[in-house]
């Protein structure tokens, strides 16, 4: 809890004007987090009952949250910085609960790497085997501790895994030269302007505390408006820096990405800074996902999701590769979850004057109102407005022939591919058993072009 009060302490040393009574008050404020932290964690206890996990709290009232374990879907550990360096970790539990919000799902905060590991085993080995009506051992500990399993009379007690069965089978070790693709996926490049930002922020919310107050920063701003070639540099410099810090957080992101089967659950752990560990049920399973943007099929490399049933957060757990060349991944995703083979199958003719209609005429149909307007008032600078639609029309014909070669579907037998977008395509590969239904969406102008949406 103490990085969280950071923010807080500066705040009241700079009210305070770094004052006895602000470091008073700051002190006041750090210890009594601690004392509230140690307490907490004193009174919080879990223990594995028969079919459920119970956590317990009785710091001012006693709660008892349980997690039944055939319900639980996955166990992730992640070790942010200030636990590494204690030892510690966060172990959380899905239950595939209201989309797998913290608040309908079980953490352990501040338990031992060890009892970290230890316990997930425990608790995956149990929900898999109280779904098949077979409880094992019940074992207790307190936060923060690592406990001895204790044994219920008649049951036998679980042995710990051995080291071969712990690390299970590698899929894939991304290599970290692969790491330099992130940046194509673009979701890591407007990281330096995000920064920027964060920085103006926070220079007009502390601002007065350093003598830049509003004033002066509007007297700055009229002074950059005089002075234009400084903001071109700027952003100049910006986008110079975006492929580079791009990478960087990329790389701190998925570090030694690695994919695995172990125990019948798929696990993916990467992370520098924060060490993170997924765990996908591999029953459930049902296929997955290829996602790319144009400058990842230029350079032929893709991301994958995995597609779950009652997973929670499926965008950030779901993760099965970072960017990788697309062979590599089509060869973990064979080896992993299942491959597919057939080609796709392309979209009839009808697709493409569709695309290229929703892709053009919208624009054209602003250029016409831009120039009606400008010759009839005479106001010359609607031509503008009128010209940059047209720009973007023009645009739209690549865009709308590159989402109809995106089209396509087949069916190789055992699973189900689909195939869609431009700027953002996905190709989803199902089993035939995830299929339980479908629904067949015709419009007027689809009735007109002999087409369909399943």
């Amino acid at each position: 809890m103490l990085p969280s009060l950071f923010v807080p302490l500066v705040g009241v040393l700079f009210v305070g004007g770094f004052s006895p009574a602000s470091f008073g008050w700051a002190a006041f404020g750090v210890v009594g987090t601690v004392v509230y932290s140690v307490v907490r964690w004193a009174t919080f206890t879990y223990q594995i009952v028969g079919d459920r996990l119970e956590l317990t709290r009785s710091l001012v009232s006693r709660s008892v949250r349980t997690i039944p374990l055939e319900r639980v879907r996955g166990v992730d550990i992640s070790t942010p910085p200030l636990h590494r360096l204690l030892g510690l970790s966060v172990l959380r539990i899905d239950t595939g609960a209201r989309g797998g919000g913290e608040k309908q799902e079980g953490e352990l905060n501040g338990v031992t790497a060890a009892e970290a590991e230890r316990l997930k085993g425990v608790l995956l080995r149990r929900a898999r085997a109280a779904r098949a009506q077979a409880p094992e051992a019940v074992p207790e500990a307190t936060a923060g501790e690592r406990p001895a399993v204790q044994a219920v009379p008649g049951e036998a007690v679980p042995s710990m895994p051995s080291a071969s069965s712990a690390a299970g089978q590698v899929h894939t070790a991304v290599p970290r030269k692969w790491l330099l693709y992130g940046p194509l996926s673009g979701a890591y490049l407007l990281t330096p302007f995000a920064l920027a930002a964060g920085a103006v922020g926070l220079a007009f919310q502390w601002g007065e505390e350093f003598g830049f107050g509003r004033r002066a920063a509007w007297d700055l701003g009229k002074w950059l408006w005089t002075h234009p070639w400084l903001l071109v540099v700027a952003a100049v410099l910006l986008v110079l820096a975006m492929p580079f810090v791009g990478a960087v957080m990329y790389a701190v992101f998925n570090w030694d990405f690695t994919l695995r089967s172990r125990d019948g659950y798929l696990v993916a752990e990467r992370g520098l800074i924060n060490r993170r560990s997924v765990s996908l049920e591999r029953r459930r399973v049902r296929g997955y996902e290829i996602v790319d943007a144009p400058a990842e099929r230029f350079a032929r490399v893709v991301r994958v999701w995995a597609i779950v049933t009652g997973l929670g957060d499926s965008q950030t757990r779901g993760q099965l590769l970072p960017v990788v060349p697309r062979q590599a991944a089509l060869a973990v995703t064979a080896e992993a979850v299942g491959g597919f083979a057939a080609p796709l199958r392309p979209h009839p003719a009808a697709a493409l004057r569709r695309r290229m209609f929703r892709a053009i005429a919208p624009w054209l149909f602003l250029t016409a109102v831009g120039a009606v307007t400008a010759l009839t008032t005479g106001d010359w600078e609607w031509w503008a407005p009128a010209g940059l639609a047209l720009l973007l029309a023009v645009l739209g014909v690549p865009l709308g022939l590159d989402r109809y070669r995106s089209l396509g579907h087949a069916y190789d037998g055992t699973r189900l591919s689909v195939r869609s977008g431009s700027l953002r395509r996905r190709q989803a590969v199902v089993e035939r058993r995830a299929v339980v239904g479908w629904t067949l969406r015709q419009t007027w102008f689809q009735r007109q072009a002999g087409v369909l949406t399943v």
